[in-house]
């Protein structure tokens, strides 16, 4: 398994970004201002974007699995692996989901901790409706960790 930053070309890994963010510009808002890191175990499983929100708080924006892929733990040690880059650099990252039980659970179980809800932010932010396992997305769920207990 490898851990690669990408710094060039990141439109490539379009396809992937776009199962966890379903609007290309909503992506385009944070793509290139954001260190894209890609998992490659034989071949590429898994990315993820962080940006850089303040002197002390990084954001993850976007990490994705090809769901054939999903349960092995490809998004687990990715997020392990970005922990560990940011330890040092920033305090604390944070991340906003939808208010979806697995997704939330996901995050849960890689220590981060929910810390406040944006309401309507998927009504007022995206064109069309999201749904995630049929259910409609409506409130922005941010949770955070810190970065220095990693």
């Amino acid at each position: 398994m490898e851990i690669k930053s990408i710094c060039e070309n990141k439109k490539q890994f379009l396809d992937l970004l776009l199962l966890a963010d379903e609007q290309e510009s909503m992506i385009d808002k944070y793509l290139e201002r954001g260190d894209l890191f890609a998992l490659y175990d034989g071949d590429l499983k898994s990315v993820c974007i962080v940006t850089r929100e303040s002197d002390d708080v990084c954001e993850l924006k976007n990490i994705a699995t090809y769901e054939k892929w999903h349960g092995n733990g490809y998004g687990s040690k990715l997020l392990h692996y970005i922990f560990l880059h940011y330890k040092g650099k920033y305090m604390t990252m944070i991340v906003g989901t939808g208010d979806s039980p697995w997704i939330l659970r996901f995050y849960e179980k890689n220590g981060f901790m929910v810390s406040h809800r944006i309401k309507d932010f998927f009504i007022d932010n995206y064109d069309h409706p999201m749904f995630d396992n049929g259910i409609q997305l409506v409130d922005m769920i941010y949770l955070s960790k810190d970065l220095y207990l990693v």
